[in-house]
């Protein structure tokens, strides 16, 4: 039986991906490469260096590729998934699948910061990622120290839990999410990155504010007491500090202007509806949660039995000839 199996999602990739095939297949039973639609050689050079190899007829995104790669699992006890740009050393598989096969954990994040290391990281792309590991903190409880890291160890047999609602990029932070929810053992471990290798494609910038934009709104049901509750009590103190201060003037004999009470009165309205929503879809969000992990009871399973009738198969019979009605 195949143990290990890795995923390489892989979009014009035909300057590094024949390597990294080779150094993979020292560290796994199975290599899958998913050609996201390349326009390039990359997946006759994986062929030809070794891998199985999906073809995408169209680019679909990172996320649709590990759909692809993940729902081509057969068995086996651990994935991987490596980025193929050749910023990760395939070496440290051992490194990752290492807690799973030992069932210490049931996904493992591979992490460039996790010792505070990775100075050389370029400045404006650790910037964007501290937002993304802060607000993906936020969104799944979890103490991830790089969200966004494309090099993740898990056990095969986990893979369910996953939604891969998320075509693009955001798939990291969704995975984590997902996982979180599924309340997974997710362990970290340091790994190394190369940045002197063409990373992705697309501008960081935007790719950022649209992972930002994932996060934030998944989790208006994953952490609604973050975003709606936190939000709304804000904005209902800052209506109710206003109203008291122009109670204090209209008791010095001020009077009221228009504007700024209005403002008062829909900021601690709003406010207030934000919170009060929050609340309730914590509670919500709590009970979906508990009703997923906790499978049904027996009484409730034999509760459900009913009597048999005239209609029900009788087991282990046959009926023959005079048994017929009608000939």
């Amino acid at each position: 039986m195949n143990r290990i199996a890795v995923i390489l999602p892989a979009l014009n990739e035909e300057v590094s991906i024949g390597s990294i095939v080779l150094q993979t297949k020292r560290y796994a039973d199975r290599v899958i490469v998913v050609d996201d639609g390349s326009s390039d050689c990359t997946a006759v050079i994986a062929e030809m260096a070794g891998a199985e190899v999906i073809r995408h007829p169209e680019n679909r995104g990172k996320g649709s590729a590990l759909k692809t790669g993940f729902d081509c699992l057969n068995g086996e006890q651990v994935v991987v998934t490596i980025d193929t740009d050749g910023q990760h050393n395939p070496s440290e598989i051992p490194k990752l699948v290492d807690p799973i096969l030992k069932g210490e954990a049931d996904m493992v994040n591979g992490s460039r910061y996790i010792n505070g290391n990775k100075k050389d990281t370029p400045l404006y792309r650790r910037a964007g990622q501290v937002v993304l590991d802060h607000a993906t903190r936020l969104n799944c409880g979890l103490n991830i120290t790089d969200s966004q890291s494309g090099f993740r160890a898990f056990a095969a047999d986990k893979r369910s839990v996953f939604r891969f609602r998320q075509s693009g990029l955001a798939i990291e932070s969704e995975m984590l999410s997902d996982a979180a929810n599924a309340g997974l053992r997710i362990k970290e471990v340091e790994i190394g990155v190369r940045y002197d290798v063409d990373g992705s494609s697309e501008n960081p910038v935007a790719h950022g504010i649209r992972v930002l934009a994932t996060i934030l709104h998944d989790m208006e049901l994953n952490r609604p007491l973050f975003y709606f509750t936190a939000p709304g009590i804000i904005m209902s103190s800052i209506g109710i500090v206003m109203g008291l201060d122009f109670l204090r003037a209209f008791y010095h004999g001020g009077s009221l202007q228009f504007g700024p009470t209005l403002l008062m009165i829909l900021m601690t309205l709003v406010g207030s509806f934000m919170a009060f929503t929050g609340i309730i879809l914590h509670s919500i969000s709590k009970m979906i949660r508990e009703v997923k992990l906790k499978p049904p009871s027996p009484s409730t399973c034999l509760s459900r039995k009913r009597e048999p009738d005239k209609y029900d198969a009788v087991p282990n019979t046959t009926l023959k000839g005079p048994d017929f009605v009608g000939d």
